[in-house]
Order: C-alpha cells, then sequence, then structure tokens
C-alpha cells in the first residue's frame, strides 16, 4: 500500500515544507524484506530501434548490451546500473510517452545521477539536444531531460542536498 506520500513538512527528495513526502517508516523491514532490490529498467515501445539505439549510444553514452531482430525488434541500452529496453510492435501500436498523454507526467525514465551538471557538460559535448534545461527543481531535485526520437524524455538528476 502507497500512504508514505502527502504534504509535509520535509520531502520525498529532501526538499522545502509543502512538497512530495516520503514517510520512512514506510521503507522495507530487513527482518521481514531481506533481499534489497537494484535498478530497473523500463520498457519503451519505440517506432524505429535503429533511430532509439542511435540516440541512447551516440547522444547519451550509452551502450548496446543486446539486441534481438525478429517478429518483434528489441534491444537493451545502458550505461552504468542504468538500462532502457526497447522494442519496436508495429504500426497497430504506437509509442506513447506520457508527457504526450499528460502534462503532469513530464517524464517517462527517472536516472538517478550523483554529478548531473558533469553529465549535462558531457552531452552538450555530444551534441546532445536537451529537452529541459539543468536546473534546481520545486520539487527538490537538481537535473535536466533530454528527450529521444518517439518523444519518451528521461530525466537525468538526483535530490538537491539537504
Amino acid at each position: 500500500h502507497c500512504s508514505g506520500f502527502g504534504i509535509g513538512a520535509s520531502s520525498f527528495w529532501g526538499a522545502s515544507p509543502g512538497v512530495l513526502l516520503y514517510d520512512t517508516a514506510m521503507a522495507a523491514d530487513p527482518e521481514t524484506h531481506p533481499v534489497t532490490l537494484g535498478a530497473c529498467a523500463p520498457l519503451l515501445i519505440v517506432s524505429d530501434l535503429d533511430a532509439s539505439v542511435d540516440h541512447y549510444v551516440q547522444r547519451l553514452g550509452f551502450a548496446c548490451r543486446a539486441r534481438a531482430d525478429g517478429d518483434g525488434i528489441f534491444a537493451m541500452v545502458g550505461r552504468d546500473a542504468a538500462q532502457i529496453l526497447l522494442k519496436v510492435i508495429g504500426p497497430e501500436v504506437p509509442p506513447r510517452p506520457n508527457p504526450m498523454r499528460h502534462p503532469w507526467a513530464p517524464w517517462d525514465v527517472f536516472v538517478y545521477v550523483e554529478d548531473p551538471d558533469g553529465y549535462a557538460r558531457e552531452l552538450a559535448g555530444r551534441g546532445c539536444a536537451v529537452h529541459t534545461p539543468l536546473s534546481n527543481r520545486d520539487d527538490g531535485l537538481r537535473g535536466f531531460a533530454v528527450a529521444d526520437p518517439d518523444g519518451y524524455v528521461a530525466f537525468f538528476g538526483r535530490p538537491l542536498a539537504a
């Protein structure tokens, strides 16, 4: 159950009062949850696998870790612990990025980056267009966002220091 979020004096990201709050009492108890979960990888339905893989490899510095062509075209791109799965299904199932569905859903992917300033500089050197510039956000995050060829938006950042 998800009762741990609300508005309060501290925030999930360590930001100022009045923003998203995370109840640390809801954190996993090591006695009842002895297994720690690691990184997760979203699956994005894309229209052109080659264009998508090229974007993540050439613009974001990811590597293509796996690729399978056949009935359904699939690739896994990643860098360090971050991974994104890419899948072409066909014209009957087009990409549906969150930002195109509703303005309150600005991203499809959140990637934790310890040094978003450094990564933004790296991407600028790669000629990567930025969707949302590097900034300190009202929700207590510092980072920036990049859109891929299908309009999926990945935010690269971290919580501001408490």
